[in-house]
Formats: structure tokens, sequence, C-alpha cells
């Protein structure tokens, strides 16, 4: 390849890269301003649920707080809602370089990733969070009126809940790690007891701190680790000749 198709080459993909990104970006600002305008106060509401049912005043404590919450909560379920544009804007961008077999394993693991991401976050909201808010609610029950300062409040849920959905994603990065044969069966049931206190040390750092959340954390990941020992069982490093395939056969 000449230095001058080098350059188109290079100019093609940055082209192609802005492109994803301004679309990208305009799919989230134009949902964002509509969500703003039409759906803020519903969305917020839903947000302080856990606290309004228990009877917690919910207080600002700066001019901008309640602002900023409805900006911040716009914002995230703008992102959200547009992950599918997101997506697919990235898959158009580096899809052209993949081959067939790297396609479907793309699609499976990033399917699957997203999956268990939204099971993390919603097992914690459902199942996680509300215990968290009984005991500190209960913790100041005798000691101090109940008043809750909503940026505090906001920073509280998404401190809490974006952890279980990152740490949900487990499986899918043991999975590729045993793909390039980093980790095995055997390693990974030698060291169990070292990656349970790991988990419980990182459970401790990304949770707030009480015992009750950390343990909530632990715990499924701890089936997921054991989940993902099995599934090493059946999954076979990649050789390092497997994907070795002829570019020019390739382009025919």
């Amino acid at each position: 390849m000449t230095a001058a198709e080098k350059k188109e080459t290079l100019a093609s993909h940055l082209k192609a890269f802005r492109k994803m990104l301004v679309v990208s970006v305009a799919a989230v600002f134009v949902v964002f301003f509509v969500l703003f305008y039409l759906c803020c106060t519903p969305l917020v509401d839903f947000i302080l649920i856990p606290v309004r049912s228990r009877g917690i005043e919910v207080i600002t404590t700066a001019v901008s707080d309640a602002l900023m919450m409805k900006f911040k909560t716009c914002l995230i379920t703008a992102v959200v809602l547009t992950m599918p544009v997101i997506l697919w804007q990235i898959w158009s961008f580096i899809a052209p370089a993949l081959y067939p077999h790297e396609k479907k394993m793309v699609v499976v693991i990033v399917g699957t990733a997203i999956l268990l991401f939204a099971a993390g976050v919603v097992f914690c909201y459902v199942y996680v969070f509300p215990l968290a808010i009984d005991l500190f609610w209960q913790a100041a029950d005798g000691v101090a009126d109940t008043m809750w300062s909503v940026k505090e409040y906001f920073n509280f849920v998404l401190s809490f809940v974006l952890p279980f959905g990152v740490m949900f994603e487990l499986p899918v990065a043991i999975y590729i790690m045993t793909r390039h044969g980093w980790v095995n069966y055997r390693k990974m049931a030698k060291n169990r007891k070292y990656v349970i206190l790991a988990i419980a040390v990182i459970a401790a750092f990304l949770t707030p701190p009480d015992v009750v959340s950390q343990c909530m954390l632990m715990l499924p990941m701890i089936i997921l680790y054991e989940f993902s020992v099995q599934l090493t069982r059946f999954v076979k490093p990649v050789k390092k000749n497997e994907y070795n395939i002829d570019l020019d056969n390739a382009q025919e």
C-alpha cells in the first residue's frame, strides 16, 4: 500500500469515526431535551419512590441541587434509551474490519454483557437498595430527624446501583480471559480463596460503608464466580494460528 493509499484510508477511518461520534451525541441530546421538557418530573419521582414511600423528607442544600438532579436523571436516561443507536454506530464503524466469525463472537459477547449489566442494576435496585435505605433510615431513628439532601441521595443511588451492573460482567470477563489462555479451570479453582478475598475488598470499595450492601454485592459475585469457574470447563483457548487467514483470499 502506497503512502497516498494509506493517507486516504486513514482519512476515511477518521471520517467514519467522526460520523459515529456526531450521530451518537446528537441522538443523546435530542432524547435528553425531549425527556427534560416532557418527562423530567415522572423520572425524578420514580427515583425518589424508595425515600418518599418511607416518609423521608428530601431537601435541597444548594440553589442548583434540584436542577442538577433533573439534568443528570434525564441525561442518564437519554444515554440508556439511545444505547441501541450508539451500539449500532459503533458496530457500523468496527464491523468492516472483522471477519464473519469475529462478528458473531462480538455480537454474542456484547449482547451478554448488556443483559448481565441490566440484571445487576435491576437486582440491586429491587432487592438490595431498599435494604440499604432501611438500614440508614432506621439508624437515624431516635437520633435525628431524617432529611436527606437530594444531591447526596442521587449520588448515593448511582454509587450503589452502577457497581452491581459492572460487577455482574464477571462471567464475560472470565470468558474472554479463558479464550486468550490467561486463565483456566485449574487456576481458577486453585485460587478460589484469593478471588473471594478480592471480591470482598472490591465490594467494600464500591459500595457505601455498610455491611448489608457489601454482603449483598459479595453474594451474587461469589455465585457468578463459581458459575464462571464451571464455564471455563467448556471454553477452549484460541490457538495462535486459528484466526490466521489469507488476507488476499478474504478480500476476494
